[in-house]
């Protein structure tokens, strides 16, 4: 007999760990590695593997493959993670892959987010809460998605892009650089077209605060973006300001994306 929340056709490996109040559909397997957090929901034909955490009221829709080796030919079988927060929607077909040995071993899911159908967490990527991405969005490896990020439909986020706080993709868009906290992006090959302010104004920012980062954002367009973050680097500025400086100024293998 199944235990109560677990469909008869489901395969639960021993060794896994399920919390309480789990519902686990028809034909879902789940590895002897995987921790599913308190009223986590597979619905069904859904897979997880490898070590993998699922958090809390988190729903999985049918056919997601979690935790599955990373798409990675450098990748020989070591162990690595993957971490998934609390209270996502994870859609039809998604992909999420774990760490590799040579990209720091984990892959980190925040909590809040929405992922649509098809779209693809790939090898040590670092998202955010919150974060919103379309059917088809593909992030490939190493790259970092702040909070509050949306990414539209069927756009590619290049390895080791990182994408700041509160920032919008555009659908259909190739993004090959780094992009600004609250920019927004778009285009098949994305440039920065302003700020994202549907986005601002959903957190509260003020008109004060909009101007600040439009003055910003027209200083930074007119040359270097590093040059002028550091001229600006020992000035006064305020909160959402300094984030983009700091995001300018921060580590990164990529340049910016900056307007046309």
């Amino acid at each position: 007999m199944a235990e109560p929340g677990i469909h008869p056709s489901a395969i639960i490996q021993p060794g896994a760990e399920i919390g309480e109040g789990v519902s686990i559909g028809p034909f879902c397997v789940v590895g002897p590695q995987v921790r599913l957090g308190d009223r986590v929901v597979l619905k069904s034909h859904v897979v997880i593997e490898g070590d993998s955490t699922i958090g809390e009221d988190t729903v999985i829709f049918p056919f997601a493959s979690i935790g599955q080796d990373p798409q990675d030919l450098k990748f020989r079988g070591e162990h690595t993670r993957l971490e998934i927060g609390a209270r996502n929607r994870i859609r039809e077909y998604v992909t999420m892959n774990p760490g590799t040995g040579g990209g720091g071993g984990l892959t980190r899911v925040g909590d809040d987010g929405l992922f649509m159908a098809c779209s693809h967490v790939a090898h040590d990527c670092q998202i955010g809460d919150r974060v919103v991405m379309a059917n088809s969005v593909a992030v490939a490896g190493h790259c970092h998605v702040g909070d509050d990020v949306v990414i539209g439909g069927l756009s590619g986020i290049h390895q080791f892009v990182r994408i700041g706080h509160g920032a919008m993709i555009g659908a259909l868009s190739m993004v090959t650089a780094d992009v600004l906290p609250y920019g927004l992006v778009h285009g098949p090959r994305a440039y920065l077209d302003g700020l994202n302010l549907v986005g601002l104004k959903r957190r509260g920012a003020t008109r004060a605060e909009i101007a600040e980062l439009r003055s910003l954002l027209a200083g930074l367009s007119e040359g270097a973006f590093r040059d002028h973050a550091q001229s600006l680097a020992g000035q006064d500025h305020g909160e959402k300001a300094r984030e983009i400086i700091d995001f300018i100024l921060g580590p990164s293998d990529r340049s910016f994306l900056k307007p046309k």
